[in-house]
């Protein structure tokens, strides 16, 4: 919760907008990446369908030998190469959600191997928990408001430089890696199709309520006279 406080530094008394502690944001953020990784180790373990980057993921990783995880890590980063003519910037939350991820899914993979073979009703409900699991993830790591992942900076970047709207761009994105990753071996199938259509309108419902307001940094003159302590609320956002 943010709170104002007033200042006097020789001239006029002046209030700040405080924003909620950075440690609360963090591990909101933390949370958030942990479940999302979860959630991607579910999806693929279920083998009905991969999230559309990881089609990709996998199918290089089945070509090449190379871990999941090392394969993501290595996209991810590579993807951020790209923010470099986009002049979009990482944050905290950017470089986390790179190591957080990259460095998390292979472990989990290697955890739900020790599952006994499932039957497809299990598997299943194991890819629905996942897709249902990543909108939350989704919405506590970017309600954390530290920095967008990779992937996101990347859409966000083209739409701004190439006035796209956001569908048409992600789409375009996602169906070219989501291409080449079948292509390559990697995992498409009805939990691929059930994730893209149901993950968007998932995050748009709890990401107000998971979103931290972060104020202006920029001082405002006391209008009157204001309590220290008082809260303003976290507006509600949108992805």
């Amino acid at each position: 919760m943010d709170r104002i406080a007033i200042v006097r530094v020789n001239g006029p008394m002046r209030t700040f907008l405080v924003p909620a502690p950075v440690g609360r944001r963090s591990a909101q953020l933390v949370v958030g990446l942990v479940l999302y990784t979860l959630s991607m180790a579910l999806l693929v373990h279920a083998d009905l369908g991969n999230m559309p980057w990881d089609v990709l993921s996998q199918g290089i990783a089945r070509r090449t030998g190379a871990s999941f995880g090392t394969v993501t890590l290595a996209i991810s980063v590579l993807v951020l190469v790209c923010w470099i003519p986009l002049r979009q910037r990482p944050g905290v939350g950017t470089v986390a959600n790179v190591l957080v991820i990259g460095f998390l899914v292979d472990p989990l993979l290697d955890l739900l191997d020790l599952l006994p073979d499932l039957p497809w009703a299990a598997r299943a409900a194991m890819a629905g928990l996942g897709i249902v699991m990543n909108a939350v993830a989704t919405g506590l790591y970017v309600g954390a408001q530290l920095g967008p992942g990779p992937r996101d900076g990347l859409m966000t970047g083209l739409v701004r430089r190439t006035g796209r709207p956001v569908a048409v761009v992600r789409t375009t994105i996602e169906v070219l890696v989501v291409s080449v990753g079948w292509a390559l071996g990697g995992r498409l199938g009805i939990a691929t199709v059930v994730y893209a259509v149901c993950v968007g309108p998932l995050v748009h419902l709890v990401l107000p309520r998971l979103t931290i307001a972060v104020p202006d940094a920029a001082p405002a003159r006391a209008s009157g006279r204001v309590s220290a302590g008082a809260s303003s609320s976290p507006s509600p956002a949108g992805r």
